[in-house]
């Protein structure tokens, strides 16, 4: 049981530490960041919009990680996070000439199958944090059930 809160706690580290500095960096040049978008065929209309609102959701799942509560919650808003950005990803290199990086930071400097190889291995690590805190909330009820019961 210990490994397992460990595993859990390292899995929303990772996505926290990912998270923040993604959104920092962005947040730090967001005209940069809304340029770079706008230059991007699937999004140039929203640029704008998306510029702000990707770093604030950012650090809105990283603090649902952070509240014991929520952080079933924010693994599910992580793995759904990165999957889209993953899709984004296949999308671009498939289907546009031009593909621009709106990446911040280190992240900036991975190639595209880099990138992807990145992206995956956090989807990954979203499945694997939902299914512990999921199985170990379920438990922690049984137990808790059983206890109620027996008094």
């Amino acid at each position: 049981m210990k490994a397992r809160a460990i595993i859990i706690e390292i899995i929303c580290g990772l996505f926290i530490l990912l998270f923040i500095y993604a959104a920092v960096s962005k947040l730090l040049d967001v005209e940069k960041f809304r340029v770079q978008i706008g230059q991007s065929p699937l999004l140039t209309r929203m640029a704008g919009f998306v510029a702000w609102f990707v770093p604030a959701i950012e650090i809105l799942i990283s603090l649902l990680l952070t509240i014991g509560r929520t952080r079933l919650l924010g693994l599910f808003a992580s793995f759904g996070l990165m999957v889209m950005f993953t899709a984004y990803i296949v999308a671009i290199t498939q289907f546009s000439e031009h593909v621009p990086c709106s990446c911040g930071g280190v992240l900036a400097k991975l190639g595209w199958t880099e990138h992807l190889v990145f992206n995956v291995g956090f989807v990954v690590l979203g499945i694997v944090g939902v299914i512990l805190v999921s199985t170990t909330e379920k438990a922690n009820a049984n137990k808790l059930g059983s206890i109620t019961t027996t008094q």
